[in-house]
């Protein structure tokens, strides 16, 4: 019997709760493929599923894993099966944390030649997430300036290059560790914690800046909105400064929503939206996979051009996932945590 190895998240537990386990290889169903497995990672959703705070998450026990890259290595019925052998770049919300694991065949998405799986992964979500915030939302252009909450992070770091490729000056916010790299990125850093953080903005761009990218929370989002130029846009895209409150957090999104259709509404010119990676999938499932695919294969280009380069905080065997994610879970990781098959 073909076995695969996997991590499983058997409740709200500590990192070192994670459990590893053998289940048989699972077989792909209709419009499926199944991965071997070459590099998967840890992001914000699985630091929020194992506190059981990401919206919809599914009931425990689970495999986490938001993205993965792998090679195909068998397909189900209605799937082409050109697709057997390529390696490819896949999201999923869940799964991606094993060896072998299943993905959406409309999903999938070919990874170019000399991009590794390690590199692939670090703009899988990441990437698509920067894309299309950065142009799908706030519509930034050439000779805008727009400003980066959590610039060293992996949404941060991707978008920070995307932008810059493009022409676009970027401020962002960082530990102090952090700000010498980010210049040689070519980002303006700001400590995170400077209590005159709007000054400092303000110093380096007086009139306001085009975009602001926030994924703290309600309190950090007003603070952004009031950084804004004219015609300026706010894009929130989580709430992380809520990870650790024992609060309900549909609340908390609710009156997030709220205060954003309120900024809308004002006679200012200035705009708010909150970005969700797989928005539209109620209204519009179809379209929301296409872009999806479409956005991430312009990022994956993007690298292979060495437009965007890899930033990796660190890799880990996947019997290392504890590890993985206590480094991901730190203050100030720069760049994306990865996880590899191992032995």
């Amino acid at each position: 019997m073909n076995l695969t190895t996997e991590i499983v998240l058997p409740g709200i537990v500590e990192p070192s709760g994670l459990q590893l386990r053998q289940v048989p290889q699972p077989v792909p169903g209709a419009d499926q493929v199944l991965l071997r497995m070459e590099a998967t990672g840890v992001s914000f959703a699985e630091k929020s599923m194992r506190r059981g705070r990401y919206p919809g998450q599914p009931k425990f026990p689970f495999t986490p894993g938001y993205d993965a890259v792998g090679t195909v290595i068998a397909a189900g019925d209605g799937v082409d099966r050109a697709l057997i052998g390529q390696r490819v770049a896949a999201s999923l919300k869940i799964g991606g944390w094993a060896t072998h694991l299943l993905a959406p065949a409309d999903e999938v998405v070919p990874v170019p030649a000399g991009v590794s799986a390690a590199d692939a992964e670090t703009v899988i979500v990441n990437g698509v997430t920067a894309w299309q915030m950065l142009y799908r939302k706030a519509r930034a252009r050439s000779g805008q300036t727009i400003l980066v909450l959590g610039v060293s992070g992996g949404v941060g770091t991707t978008l920070a290059q995307i932008a810059i490729n493009d022409g676009i000056r970027v401020i962002g916010t960082a530990s102090p560790r952090h700000h010498a790299a980010l210049r040689a990125m070519g980002v303006e850093p700001i400590d995170y914690a400077d209590p005159d953080l709007s000054a400092r903005v303000r110093q380096l761009s007086p009139r306001g800046v085009d975009a602001v990218f926030d994924h703290l929370g309600p309190d950090s989002a007003k603070k952004s909105f009031a950084l804004l130029a004219p015609g300026g846009a706010l894009v929130v895209y989580g709430i992380a400064v809520d990870l650790d409150k024992s609060t309900a957090l549909v609340p908390v999104f609710i009156g997030l929503l709220g205060r954003v259709v309120l900024w809308n509404a004002l006679p200012n010119g200035k705009g708010a939206s909150f970005y969700d990676f797989w928005g539209g999938m109620l209204v519009d499932k179809a379209g929301s996979r296409s872009r999806r695919r479409e956005d991430l294969a312009k990022v994956l280009d993007l690298m292979a051009s060495g437009a965007i380069k890899p930033i990796i905080a660190a890799t880990f065997p996947l019997y290392q996932a504890q590890a993985a994610m206590e480094l991901a879970e730190a203050r100030g990781v720069f760049g994306k945590v990865v996880i590899v098959p191992g032995d």
